[in-house]
């Protein structure tokens, strides 16, 4: 592979794979709101916010870091009165319980107003516009948890790329195929690569500190008991499992730790890492190997999910998963016929879950997601894959791809508005 295409795929991870505070939906508004603060350049009187569905339905049930809540309200007036837009996805980061109790006291006084924005495409919208007296400011974001597409401080317009150019739409989305991504993981010089190895340590570190508390529903640490080691062993499966929900039991409870984050989710970066991370370790691999494998992870979850979108009625864990999948498989030892083997038995058995928001249980999802990676990579070794007589998969591995993308972003939009539906109008 040239240099000049190595260099691309690169700036493609570091721009994807990126560290994150809490739930990426909820902070996302939150750096929105910080940034439109900043350019008010004094504290908001009144923040009106029009969101698209997907972002009100992750934002509804997950816990927002440092502060013991639930919800977008509190997300937002802490960007208002505490973020910095500088930290991008840890823009909350240096929140002090007494901002906090000021965000509280916010609410309370009802200056936040939230509303859905209908009649739009893109899944991924989130417009803010603050005011005090006469002067107000508004910042959109668009596309991507970080991507400011607008801003605007009393009728002054500072940025507008609501129209991306066709060279920014081409940088965006780099054109890739599962080959073209194992070839990469597998034959970049490792001097190239080796910062994917702080996910490891960010993702595990947020798994070690959720077994030393009760987050969620504490599905990882109880992975960790007994009673549950009785039935599932005291082995490299049980430790995947008990790691990887541990981190995401932190993070959906709103837990002040940093994890790595993978095309706009902490979980899939939760998930596209430790499973890779643990089995490496417990099988001793080199260094090497890690990293190899790892690349080979999250840049299978980039690949999947530009063609996907950010947010889709599909749960990021098949994605995710499917990574990880990937990652093992490579670490099993299997070279490239292995690895389509096991994506293609990922999504013959995943497609089908459906995202309903994020919330503490999608710790439950990424350990159903984690079991089948490790299973479609034991199939794949013995080569043992669905074939194309079967459902959606094709002898073609990217064509398979392709047909689980279509289902999530072109097939599934009535599920998503009706989960949307179903989650705005539950009894109290």
């Amino acid at each position: 592979m040239e240099k000049i295409e190595r260099d691309r795929i690169i700036r493609l991870i570091k721009r994807e794979v990126v560290p994150a505070i809490g739930c990426t939906e909820p902070i996302a508004v939150a750096l929105c709101v910080s940034e439109a603060a900043h350019l008010l350049e004094k504290k908001p009187e009144k923040i009106s916010l029009f969101l698209s569905a997907n972002i009100l339905k992750n934002a509804m049930g997950v816990g927002i870091p440092g502060t013991g809540m639930i919800g977008l309200p509190i997300a937002v007036a802490l960007g208002a009165l505490a973020g910095n837009p500088a930290y991008e996805l840890e823009v909350l980061k240096d929140v002090t319980p007494e901002d906090v109790e000021r965000g509280k006291q916010y609410i309370a006084e009802e200056r936040i107003d939230i509303q859905l924005k209908k009649d739009i495409s893109e899944k991924l919208y989130i417009e803010v516009t603050v005011s005090a007296g006469n002067d107000c400011a508004t910042a959109i974001i668009a596309g991507g948890h970080t991507t400011f597409v607008y801003k605007e401080r009393c009728g002054q317009v500072l940025l507008d790329k609501r129209t991306p150019s066709t060279e920014e739409a081409q940088d965006e989305k780099l054109p890739l195929t599962l080959r073209k991504v194992y070839d990469f993981a597998m034959t970049a010089p490792l001097d190239e690569i080796s910062f994917i190895l702080e996910s490891a340590r960010l993702n595990r570190a947020a798994a070690e500190a959720s077994f030393k508390g009760d987050y969620g529903h504490s599905l990882g640490k109880s992975l960790q008991d007994d009673n549950e080691r009785r039935i599932m062993g005291d082995s490299v499966f049980s430790h995947i499992l008990s790691c990887t929900s541990g981190a995401c039991d932190a993070r959906m409870a709103g837990a002040m730790i940093p994890v790595m984050s993978n095309s706009g989710s902490g979980n899939q970066g939760i998930a596209a890492t430790l499973p890779v991370v643990v089995y490496a370790e417990e099988n001793r691999k080199s260094r090497e190997e890690l990293i190899r494998a790892l690349v080979l992870s999250h840049l299978t979850v980039i690949y999947i999910k530009q063609d996907l979108g950010r947010l889709s009625a599909i749960c990021g864990c098949v994605v995710a998963a499917t990574g990880s999948s990937c990652g093992i498989t490579y670490l099993m030892g299997g070279a490239y016929e292995e690895v389509t083997y096991a994506v293609k038995n990922m999504i013959a058995t995943l497609t089908g879950m459906v995202c309903d928001g994020a919330k503490p249980s999608c710790a439950l999802k990424l350990t159903s997601g984690v079991s089948t990676a490790l299973f479609s990579a034991m199939l794949a070794m013995e080569h043992k894959c669905v074939t194309a007589v079967e459902g959606i998969i094709e002898d073609d591995v990217d064509r398979t791809i392709h047909n689980l993308t279509r289902i999530g972003s072109q097939g599934m939009n009535e599920t998503d508005r009706l989960i949307l539906d179903i989650m705005t109008h539950k009894c109290p």
